[in-house]
Order: structure tokens, then sequence, then C-alpha cells
């Protein structure tokens, strides 16, 4: 069959449609291999209840900027009940095609609700490894228990992957990664480099596609993504630091178009759904991340995206756009109608707190919630506010806020990253106010720090700490990941610091452990 792949690609008014024309259009056979396709790994995610997105990407070299070649290329998947496949649920063939950098996403459905599956991917006679997935439970079961880690900013450039070994070991049902999966920045090597050079930022699409095979490459992560499904929220990083909507820090007049190429890497390279794009020029600048998933009665994730619809930054530096630090000086700040989600993804948000009927209400998203001064606090409205956080957009923050309290939405729980800092958080309605009678706490907030990237030092976190009363904890001088274990009862978070993140045999340390209580907002440290 003869198709005219430019002319559909200029036509087209979905880029959805590439999925489509995958299955339409089979790829090329390969019989035998002269090349290992599998150098990035495997990986799943988006899981439902009958339903998950399985993910490769096919290179002849991590590192190659030329694709393996200009013809599309026929891709076997096989997902089974054991892990020898001899109890096969379902196979089939996509196709690989050089628009998508040969990247494959099967949505794999009409499988069995709450139970593991495992899965690969053949290229004639190349197989990639066996790894594992699982379905969300039935919407009707409520179940005994979901763990769950989640994580967040990864900089190639400040140390090894020994968190995501370590999440790997701990096999949970669920990964969470909260943003930052890449930095634009940094020297393209294999070898996670013993200090940080700022080079090679990208800006076009061959250069993200780089970027995200170097992190792939990493043995670590790609174990960690053979071990569970993931649910992925992007950050600034995946695009450029401190971006906000169509803005980023130079004021670049073309930015949409480096953010088309951003968005479109990050699909090709991760194992999510393409929601239908709009009708219009660039059309991967506009791709909705947000979506919610279900873990039966347990929990439910509102997953969201903080960067795309946003207001632009508050009081920014002359001529620049991205973060500042602010006082009251800057009314901007508090403009009620400054907006971090959008007013659509506001209110699907509210739409999810309304009709949830899990014990457990998870808001996945990027960076802390809770206010954080940077100097001391002595009357309302006193303070010093870093731009780029919920404490650069209080209005949307109390909104948010408002709208689980006016749902009553069962144990709301905020997880969050972007600060590589641990934080654990009381969500008030007033944090000006100490919590108590009038001032209860909403909602119980948890902040895992970074993977790799730096932070600030740990004394002034500590000031943090007492300067804001409604956070609990702060530790910002270690690098890890959260581990969370649900149950209908309690919810638990396990703080987990890696002991040397310049090490990738590190071994790991709990440094804090908070329960949350069925019923009773807010933290108790366990």
């Amino acid at each position: 069959m003869h198709y005219d792949r430019r002319k559909f690609l200029g036509s087209t008014a979905r880029l959805t449609a590439l999925t489509v024309l995958a299955g339409a259009f089979p790829g090329k056979a390969i019989a035998r291999t002269s090349w290992y396709p599998f150098h990035l790994g495997v990986a799943s995610g988006s899981p439902r209840a009958t339903s998950v997105i399985l993910w490769t990407r096919l290179v002849a070299e991590p590192l190659a900027r030329e694709p393996v070649g200009p013809s599309a290329v026929a891709v076997r998947w096989e997902i089974a009940e054991d892990e020898g496949f001899r109890l096969i649920a379902a196979t089939g063939t996509a196709t690989a095609l050089p628009e998508l950098a040969h990247s494959v996403h099967v949505e794999v459905e009409g499988l069995k609700p709450d139970r593991w599956y495992w899965y690969r991917f053949m290229v004639g006679d190349a197989m990639s490894a066996v790894a594992r997935t699982r379905t969300a439970p039935a919407p009707n079961m409520l179940p005994d228990a979901l763990r769950f880690a989640f994580a967040s900013c990864q900089h190639w450039e400040f140390g090894q992957y020994a968190a995501h070994r370590h999440i790997a070991a701990a096999a949970p049902d669920l990964v969470v990664f909260l943003g930052d999966y890449i930095y634009e920045w940094g020297p393209y090597e294999l070898a996670h480099p013993t200090a940080a050079r700022r080079t090679n930022e990208s800006f076009t699409l061959a250069d993200y596609r780089a970027r995200y095979a170097q992190y792939k490459s990493d043995p670590h992560l790609q174990q960690a993504h053979r071990v569970a499904p993931w649910i992925i929220a992007w950050d600034d990083h995946e695009v450029s630091n401190d971006y906000g909507g169509d803005r980023d820090e130079r004021l670049e007049p073309n930015f949409l178009a480096r953010r088309g190429a951003a968005y479109q890497a990050f699909y090709e390279h991760m194992p999510v759904r393409l929601y239908p794009l709009p009708s219009r020029p660039n059309r991967f600048a506009h791709m909705r991340s947000y979506d919610r998933f279900d873990w039966g009665r347990l929990a439910r994730f509102n997953v969201l995206d903080d960067r795309q619809y946003r207001s632009y930054h508050a009081c920014p530096k002359p001529g620049r756009g991205g973060s500042n630090s602010v006082t009251r000086a800057c009314t901007e700040r508090v403009d009620p109608s400054r907006t971090m989600l959008g007013s659509a993804q506001e209110a699907w948000l509210a739409e999810g707190f309304a009709t949830s009927g899990a014990r457990w209400n998870f808001v996945a998203q990027q960076t802390l919630m809770a206010q954080n001064s940077q100097v001391p606090v002595h009357e309302p409205g006193d303070g010093q506010f870093w731009t780029d956080g919920w404490d650069g957009y209080p209005a949307a923050r109390q909104r948010l806020l408002a709208d689980l309290v006016k749902h009553r939405t069962t144990n709301p729980i905020v997880i969050s990253g972007d600060v590589h800092t641990f934080f654990a958080a009381d969500l008030l309605g007033d944090f000006y106010r100490p919590r108590g009678a009038g001032n209860p706490a909403i909602a119980t907030e948890f902040c895992g720090t970074s993977v790799t990237s730096s932070s600030r030092p740990q004394a002034r976190t500590a000031d943090y700490v007492a300067q804001n009363p409604h956070l609990k904890y702060g530790r910002s001088d270690k690098r890890g990941y959260v581990m969370m274990e649900v149950t209908p009862k309690r919810t638990t978070a396990l703080f987990e610091s890696v002991d040397d993140h310049s090490r990738a045999d590190s071994g790991v340390t709990t440094v804090a452990r908070f329960d949350v209580v069925d019923g009773v907002p807010g933290i108790s440290r366990a």
C-alpha cells in the first residue's frame, strides 16, 4: 500500500492520527537485525483497570543523532500472565514511525483488573528485556493496600541513579514521576559526569530526543521502568528552566516552537496516552498531559500540569521571564485572577474532587504547595516568596483548597517535587494563622527531594521550617525518593535517602516517616 507520509503529516487535523497511521500502514518487517534496537529499554504506564500503555523506542545506539532509517519498522509485542510467556494475554504488531523517532506506544486493552502482566518487544531476531506491569483494581474494588514510589528531578550532571535501583528493588505497584525527568542542558555523555558543565542546551526536536536517549540509557532507570507501570507528569526542565505558559526566561519570540519540540520528544519517550491535539500549527506545543487514574476505591490520582496554562510569573526581573523572590511590594502576586492550572484544568480538577469515591485522593503535581516564606513573618501579608511555585499563585492555591472543602474530598494528599527537598506539611486555609479551631488542616502534603539535583544548605531549610509552622519537616541535604504505603485506614510516607548520590551502588536510609490517618487531615509523625 502506497502513501505520501509527508502530505499526510502536513494536512492532518490532529497529530493523534499518527497512531492511526501506525496501525493502518504496516512497517517494514525485518527478518534479522544487524543492530540491537532496544538500547533505551522498555516501559509501561498510564494503568487503568483493563488497559495499560507499553512503550519502547528503536535506536541503533543511544546517542545516535540520526534515526535508524527513513522507513517505518514493524515491532512485534507480547503481553502475558506469566513471566515465562506460556499464558499469552495479547499480542500484535505496532509500527515504529520515523516521524515519531521510531517510538512505539501500544495501548493494550481487554486485560483483567488488579493483576500483574509481563511484556516484551521484538524486531526481527532481536528481543527486548522482559518487563512487568499491572492493571489497576476494578472500580468497585477496595484493595487492602497500594505501595507506590514517587520521585522527581534527576539531573544527569549531578549524580548516579542509585535511587532508581532502590525503587526497582522495592518492587512497588506503581511509580509516580513528578517532573524534571530530563534537564535541557549538559554534555551528551553516556557516563554520568563527575563535574557539571552547562553546555549543549536543547532547542530542537533532535536535541531533546538525544537528551532523553542519554537519560534512558541508564541501567538503573531502565530497571525501575521494568518493575511497575509509571504515571508521569512534566515540569519545567523537560522544556526550559522556569517557563510559564508560552514564555521562557529569555522572552524568546519563537518559544512555542521550542515547547512543541520538547512536548513531542516527551511523548516519544514516555508510556503515556496522546489526547487529541488541536487543529493549529505546531500542535504538539498544546499537548494535554494532565490526567486521572483510579486505583479501585482505595485511591484516586489527579495528575496536574502546572506549566502550560499558568499566568506569567509575577514581578520578574527586568527584561526576563521566569521566577524571582518578591515581598508584599509585588502586588501582582496576589491578583485573584492569576492561575497556576488554567480555568479548564481547574474545572476538571474540581470535577475530580466532586465525583471521587476513593478513600484517598492524591493530587500529584510538580512543586511545593504549602506556603514557604523565606524570611520571618510577623503579620498577614508579610514574607518573601519564590514566584515559580504555588507561592507565586496564592489565589489559585486558595481556589484549589476551597474546592477540596466544597466537595468534602476524602483524605486529600498532595504529592510534590521540584524543590529538591523533603518536606512534610499541613495545608491550611490560612497559612498566616496556626492550625487549630477555625483553621483546620484541609489536606496533607509530602514533597520529595530530588533523585540527584542539588539543593540549598540544610541550615536555610531549617530556617524555613522554623518560619513556617505548617511545615512540619524539611531536609534539603539528602537525595532520594518517597515510598508511600496506602491502606484503607492509613497512609504512610517514608522519606528514603540514598547515602551517597554520587555512587550507583549507594545504600539507602529512611530518614523520616509520617502517617496520615483516615478521616484526620494533617501530619502525624510516626
